[in-house]
């Protein structure tokens, strides 16, 4: 999106933006981008989503809370689902995971990525069917691998040689032969944060390409023919833009996999190519549309698979921010607005790094605006921080918010969905926020807030 067309702008820090933006219409507008589809204005100017008002929202669930909007995220369940047409779209549950988003993901046909036996353990209490399920992580535990046997879980991407010897004694002791991946780290690092890049070489994920540990990973499970080995897996970051990294991810896994025929006369049938895919936090981001990276994640797989002399693979890919990320926003309420010397406005609302650790962990950037009114005030540059016990706990480090902003204001802030409340903590015993979806003009709790009771049940004195 081009700078002109935002309606709230994420400054940089101490800028005070181009004088274009410093009216009030801006800061009342919304950017469609950075919204779940059924957010609007109503004529009072408060926000309203799935046909609730926010006043109505708030008087029956409080703040600080999260909103889903159910209807964008099935729209972006069947977007990806349609777009991909004969690839497995596996949701990758780690952005956001509860019973709720489970049966939505598997009522929209969609696969699913679980990482740990709770996650494991939540899609399976949802009803999920096994087959459907990939298992990830860089340290699953016998007990995890037992569980996902036992279930019947479709596929396990394998990380290490400890975990095909533990899966390898697991399934002849069941007399099981598991379907399994090969997690590759092909050395692309990702345009994103270095926290979150995860293709690199000195990171903990995955069998070394170049030190040539994929082979043998590969090879191992071959020639021991305990485990059905289906293919290989390459995850090369999160918030990424640019399909150029998928293009030389995909060109280094396929020549293993030509490596592998070639030495083992094995051609797997499948390739997994992640995720990662960015999504809009500010009017800076420009996220590609899930049609336009299926012609061009397809188009990279049918060319490199030429090149190498390969069938295509059966293709699959695991966006969960790309899906779940845009559908919610996280509503709070402003108790403190304190000028500090003319630097900046602080202000101060009721969540912060307990709902949402991404600012102070990884330099994030979000967006947020006026929820509860419209405002005619000129526009102020603020910093809305939360009320933790921490000079880095801050939501949006740098938002033009009208300069009337009070006690009691609402404030909004979209792009909320991954990995928000899958990171929640309970930092100075704060209890987590509901998350609420809305459709069709109701709405309904489908993770309940925390309470005080809940903190102390845990407390065994």
């Amino acid at each position: 999106m081009r700078a002109h067309e935002a309606g709230a702008l994420h400054g940089d820090l101490g800028s005070r933006g181009p004088a274009w933006l410093r009216t009030p219409e801006d800061v009342n507008a919304l950017v469609p981008q950075l919204w779940p589809r059924t957010v609007s204005r109503t004529e009072a100017g408060s926000l309203q989503v799935g046909g609730v008002g926010i006043a109505d929202l708030v008087a029956e669930h409080g703040t600080p809370a999260y909103f889903l909007d159910e209807d964008d995220l099935r729209a972006r369940c069947q977007e990806f689902a349609a777009s991909f047409g004969d690839a497995d779209v596996y949701y990758a549950g780690k952005s956001f995971l509860c019973k709720a988003v489970v049966k939505i993901v598997h009522e929209e046909g969609l696969f699913l990525d679980v990482c740990t036996g709770g996650e494991l353990a939540v899609a399976l209490a949802a009803g999920f069917p096994a087959e459907k399920i990939g298992f990830h992580g860089n340290n699953k535990s016998p007990r995890e691998l037992e569980r996902a046997l036992d279930a019947g879980v479709g596929r396990i991407v394998v990380d290490s040689f400890d975990e095909i010897a533990r899966l390898t004694d697991l399934s002849e002791k069941k007399n099981k032969r598991p379907k399994v991946l090969v997690r590759v780290t092909v050395g692309v690092e990702a345009h994103t944060h270095e926290f979150i890049a995860t293709a690199h070489e000195d990171q903990k994920f995955g069998f070394s390409l170049a030190g040539g540990a994929a082979f043998a990973a590969a090879a191992r499970i071959i020639d021991d023919g305990v485990l059905d080995l289906r293919g290989l897996h390459s995850h090369i970051g999160s918030q990424i833009f640019d399909t150029s990294g998928f293009e030389v991810a995909a060109r280094r896994v396929l020549e293993l996999q030509a490596q592998i025929r070639d030495a083992r006369g094995v051609e797997l049938e499948e390739l997994d190519l992640g995720g990662g895919f960015g999504i809009a936090y500010t009017t800076q981001d420009d996220p590609q549309a899930a049609g336009d990276l299926a012609k061009r994640i397809n188009k990279i797989v049918e060319s490199e698979c030429e090149l190498a002399n390969l069938r295509k693979p059966k293709l699959s890919i695991e966006p969960g921010r790309a899906i779940v990320g845009p559908a919610v926003f996280t509503l709070y309420e402003v108790g403190t607005v304190k000028d500090v010397d003319g630097i900046r406005t602080y202000v101060s609302v009721d969540g912060g790094m307990s709902d949402n650790i991404r600012t102070a962990l990884y330099d994030a950037s979000y967006s947020a605006t006026m929820a509860n009114r419209a405002s005619s005030a000129e526009p102020m540059l603020a910093r809305v921080v939360g009320k933790h016990c921490e000079s880095g706990d801050i939501v949006v480090k740098d938002e033009f918010l009208p300069a009337d902003v009070q006690p009691g204001d609402l404030i909004a802030v979209p792009g909320t969905g991954a990995y928000c409340r899958s990171m929640a903590s309970n930092y100075n015993h704060v209890p987590r926020p509901p998350v609420v979806a809305v459709r069709d003009g109701a709405s309904r709790v489908i993770v309940r807030r925390e309470t005080e009771d809940d903190l102390l049940a845990l407390d065994v004195g």
